[in-house]
C-alpha cells in the first residue's frame, strides 16, 4: 500500500500559536524530550502528577507484548480523583456541570459539592440492589447528569460499566447487556430529542425478554414522566433508591488493573466487541490529555464536548479526563438544530465556553447551514476549538477557524480510538504550529509511526498504515473475554505494532495526516486513492458543504470514484431556480480534477440532501457503496435517520449525477 497510496493533496496554509496562548499553556515543547528520553518514567511522572494514589505504585510498566498492565501494583479509586479530592481541597462549590436540557430554560448547575452527595448515594444504592465489586453494570441512558453519577457510582464500587448509547435498538442493547453479564440495567422512562420526548424503558424491556438473562435489577431516572411499562420486583425509581440510601460512602482503594469499563465498539454484524479498560492507566491519559491537549485550566475555563456518553469520547473527555481535572463543564441533552440551528452557539454564550470540543460531521452540519447563525452569537469567549472522530477536511478546518474561532483560537485534531482510550495523535496548541486537515504528530509519550507492507516507515511524502509502536497507558486490555481476538484483531498485521485499520500519509514535514479506513481505499486505474482527499478536494468548493465518496465497480479502471454531495443553502436554490444540476456536477467534476488530478475525477456526482450516517455521525459507505452499484440497500438499523437512504434513491431517479 505504501509504494501506491497516492498522496495528491498538498496543504500549504500553517498557524503557529498565538504567543499569549503559548505562554500559559499546559502542553510545552520540554514534554516530547522527556517522553522519548525515558517513555516509562515520564509516564510515571504524569501519573503522579494528575492521578491521587491511595497506594503508590513501584512499578510502571509489564510489557508481555501484546499484554500491558501499567502501575499494576498502585491502588486507587477513579471516583474519589473524579469527585471527592475536590471537594476536601475546598473546591465544592465550584461548578462541575452546567447541565442543558434539549427544551429550553431546563438546566441545572451541579456543583462538586452536589455530584459528591449524589455519587455517594448512588453507589449505596446499587450495592442496595446486590451489585459488589467486579459486578458489570450496564448504562443505557440519555444526556443527562445521571449518567455520569451512574457511571461514577460504579467506579466508586469497582462494578465495571458498560454504557450503551441511548439511540441503539432493544436486540443492540441486548448483545451488549448478555456479552457483559449484566447484573442490573440503568436507564430512564425516556429522553428528549428533536422537540419530543422519545422512551427508552420500553427499550430496556424488550432486550431484557429473551428467557434468561443475568440482569436482576433494573433502576429508572424519571426524565420526561411519560407512562412507562413496569415489572414489579425487578423495576426500581432512581429518586426513590437514592432517597432510601445512605448519604455517605467511602470510596475503596482498587487495584490500578481493575477493569473500570467495557465500552462495545458498534460494528453491525457478528459477536458484539466488548472494549475493556482499567483503572490507573486509563485515569492517567485521559486527565494528562486533557490538560496537554485541551490546554484545561480547571480554575478558569468552562469546557465543552459535545460528544455523547455512549461513546468512548463522552467517557473520557465529559466524565472521566474532565472531572479528574477538577474542571467545570457543559453538558448538553439535545440536538445541535433543537429547538433551532444556533443552539450550540446560544449555550456558548450563555456559559462563557472556553474550549469546544466537537465532531467534523457537525462542522460540516453548520458550514451547510450558513455562517449567519453563528454570526448573531457572542463567541469571543472561545479560546481553544477541537475536533474529534474522523479526518477533517480542510476545508471544514479553515471555515471552523474562522467563523466559530474568530481567526485567534488554535484547533486540535485529535486522532484516537474507543482502543487506545484517549488522544494519541494531536497537535499541542501551545506548541505547534497547526495546518488545516492534519492530526501532525503523535503527543509526547505515545509512540506512532506509517508504514508499509513489510512494516517498514514510509518516507515523508508517503502514504502506509497508521502503527503504534509503543504500548500506551489508556491502551484497552483486551476485548471482554476473548484474548484470541483481541491478538487477532489488532496485533496480527504487524509483529509487535498495533493496527487498528487507517490509512495515513506523511507529508513533506512528517506530519501525519489520516486518510480513513484501508479498507476505504480505492484502486483506480492501478492507482490507490484515498476517499478522505478527494471528499476534501470536493468540500474546498465554495458551493459543497459535505461529501462522501465510495468507490464502485468498473469494467475499464477496476474501480470508478462515486461521489455523494450535498451543497451549500445558496447552492441549492440557484441550482433549482436555474436548473443547472448538471452544470454544478461538471463543475465539481472539473474542481476535483485541478485540486487532486485526472485520476481521482468522479465517474459521477450525485446531488443528494443528506447522507446516511450512524447516530454517532460515522457516514455508511457501505450503504452508498450499494446505491453506486445498483444494488440492494443493506442493513440499514444503525443510522441516525434510515429515511435517508429513501431519499438518495428518490434523488437518484431524477438523474442528479453526471
Amino acid at each position: 500500500m505504501s509504494e501506491t497510496l497516492e498522496n495528491l493533496l498538498q496543504e500549504t496554509r500553517t498557524f503557529p500559536p498565538p504567543p499569549e496562548f503559548a505562554s500559559r499553556a499546559n502542553g510545552t515543547e520540554d514534554l516530547y524530550a522527556k517522553a522519548e528520553a525515558d517513555h516509562e518514567g515520564f509516564w510515571a511522572e504524569q501519573a503522579r502528577k494528575y492521578v491521587s494514589w491511595s497506594k503508590d505504585f513501584t512499578h510502571t510498566l509489564d510489557w508481555d507484548a501484546p499484554f500491558a498492565k501499567w502501575f499494576a501494583d498502585g491502588e486507587l479509586n477513579a471516583c474519589y480523583n473524579a469527585v471527592d479530592r475536590h471537594v476536601e481541597a475546598g473546591n465544592g462549590d465550584r461548578v462541575a456541570i452546567h447541565w442543558v436540557g434539549e427544551p429550553e430554560g431546563d438546566t441545572r448547575d451541579i456543583t462538586y459539592s452536589d455530584l459528591h452527595a449524589a455519587v455517594q448515594r448512588a453507589a449505596n444504592a446499587l450495592q442496595d440492589l446486590g451489585v459488589r465489586k467486579g459486578d458489570t453494570v450496564a448504562i443505557y441512558l440519555p444526556m443527562i447528569p445521571e449518567a455520569a453519577i451512574a457511571m461514577l457510582a460504579c467506579a466508586r464500587i469497582g462494578a465495571p460499566h458498560s454504557v450503551v448509547f441511548g439511540g441503539f435498538s432493544a436486540e443492540a442493547l441486548h448483545s451488549r447487556i448478555d456479552d457483559a453479564g449484566a447484573k442490573v440495567v440503568i436507564t430512564s422512562d425516556g429522553g428528549y430529542r428533536r422537540g419530543s420526548a422519545s422512551p427508552l424503558k420500553p427499550a430496556v424491556d424488550a432486550a431484557l425478554d429473551h428467557g434468561d438473562t443475568s440482569v436482576e435489577k433494573v433502576l429508572v431516572v424519571k426524565r420526561t414522566g411519560q407512562d412507562t411499562p413496569w415489572t414489579e420486583g425487578r423495576d426500581v425509581w432512581w429518586h426513590e433508591a437514592l432517597e432510601a440510601a445512605d448519604a455517605t460512602h467511602e470510596a475503596p482503594a482498587h487495584e490500578a488493573e481493575h477493569p473500570l469499563f467495557i465500552l462495545y465498539t458498534s460494528g453491525t454484524t457478528g459477536k458484539p466487541k466488548g472494549i475493556f479498560h482499567t483503572t490507573g492507566g486509563y485515569l492517567t491519559q485521559s486527565a494528562y490529555t486533557n490538560a496537554v491537549v485541551h490546554d484545561v485550566h480547571p480554575e478558569s475555563d468552562v469546557y465543552w464536548c459535545t460528544a455523547d456518553i455512549g461513546w468512548v469520547t463522552g467517557h473520557s473527555y465529559i466524565v472521566y479526563g474532565p472531572l479528574t481535572l477538577g474542571a467545570t463543564q457543559v453538558m448538553y441533552e439535545g440536538t445541535p438544530d433543537t429547538p433551532h440551528q444556533g443552539r450550540f452557539w446560544e449555550i456558548v454564550e450563555q456559559k462563557k465556553v472556553t474550549i469546544l470540543y466537537t465532531a467534523p460531521t457537525a462542522i460540516r452540519t453548520f458550514m451547510k447551514w450558513g455562517e449567519d447563525i453563528p454570526g448573531k452569537f457572542d463567541m469571543s469567549s472561545l479560546r481553544l476549538l477541537g475536533s474529534v472522530g474522523e479526518p477533517i477536511n480542510p476545508e471544514a478546518w479553515m471555515w471552523y477557524r474562522r467563523v466559530i474561532g474568530g481567526d485567534r483560537c488554535p484547533i486540535v485534531d485529535t486522532w484516537w480510538q474507543t482502543e487506545t482510550g484517549a488522544i494519541m495523535i494531536s497537535p499541542l496548541p501551545g506548541v505547534t504550529e497547526t495546518k488545516p486537515g492534519s492530526a501532525q504528530r503523535a503527543i509526547p509519550g505515545i509512540g506512532a509511526e506509517v508504514v508499509d507492507d513489510n512494516a517498514q516507515p514510509v518516507p515523508n511524502g508517503h502514504g502506509g498504515y497508521l502503527v503504534l509502536t509503543k504500548p500506551w497507558p489508556a491502551m484497552l486490555r483486551g476485548i471482554w473475554g476473548d484474548p484470541e481476538r483481541y491478538k487477532e484483531t489488532y496485533w496480527s498485521r504487524f509483529e509487535g505494532l498495533y493496527f487498528a485499520g487507517d490509512g495515513a500519509k506523511k507529508d513533506n514535514d512528517g506530519d501525519i495526516w489520516l486518510l480513513g479506513r484501508v479498507d476505504d481505499v480505492m484502486n483506480v486505474s492501478g492507482h490507490r486513492l484515498s476517499t478522505t482527499e478527494i471528499e476534501s478536494a470536493l468540500v474546498s468548493h465554495p458551493k459543497v458543504a459535505e461529501a462522501a465518496v465510495v468507490g464502485a465497480t468498473d469494467e475499464t479502471t477496476g474501480q470508478a470514484v462515486v461521489a455523494f454531495v450535498i451543497l451549500r443553502s445558496e447552492a441549492v436554490a440557484e441550482a433549482d431556480e436555474a436548473g443547472e444540476g448538471a452544470d454544478i456536477v461538471a463543475e465539481l467534476r472539473g474542481h476535483v480534477a485541478k485540486e487532486i488530478g485526472p485520476i481521482a475525477k468522479p465517474r459521477s456526482i450525485m446531488i443528494v440532501p443528506e447522507l446516511p450516517k450512524t447516530r454517532s455521525g460515522k457516514i455508511m459507505r457501505r450503504l452508498l457503496r450499494d446505491v453506486a452499484e445498483n444494488r440492494q440497500v443493506g442493513d440499514v438499523t444503525t443510522l441516525a435517520d434510515s429515511s435517508v437512504m429513501e431519499l438518495i434513491k428518490t434523488g437518484l431517479s431524477k438523474g442528479t449525477s453526471d
